[in-house]
């Protein structure tokens, strides 16, 4: 192999290299300009809410910001994660209106284990 061959072999690594760093930098803007657009529609939510409970605003406009934000969480996935929605989280039917967010679910959390971990050990063991 002469000296232009491995000139020519290293000039392609290269390239396929920074191409490689390129795709990933535009994921990562991609990434963060989701995360913006999500984080401007929480703000436009918070606002409508605010605005319906402290001074007269319309449930029309909580309604809409809800709807631009439902909008948003189907093209970009769950908001605090950045790719395509999952089919399991697609599947999920959102809480009933009026529920607040943080309520309970109507499966009781599963009870701890009085027994060993999946280790066989427990503190006695210490």
């Amino acid at each position: 192999m002469g000296f232009m061959d491995k000139a020519r072999e290293a000039a392609q690594q290269a390239t396929a290299k920074a191409q490689q760093g390129l795709a990933q930098g535009q994921a990562k803007i991609d990434e963060v300009q989701t995360s913006r657009a999500a984080d401007g529609l929480l703000h436009d939510v918070g606002a409508a809410f605010y605005a319906e409970q402290r001074s007269g605003g319309s449930h029309e406009a909580v309604v809409a910001a809800l709807g631009a934000l439902d909008a948003h969480v189907a093209a970009h996935g769950p908001l605090g994660k950045a790719g395509p929605v999952s089919p399991e989280v697609a599947t999920q039917s959102p809480a009933p209106p009026g529920a607040p967010s943080g309520s309970p679910s109507a499966t009781p959390p599963a009870e701890p284990s009085a027994g060993p971990a999946a280790g066989g050990f427990t503190l006695d063991d210490l």
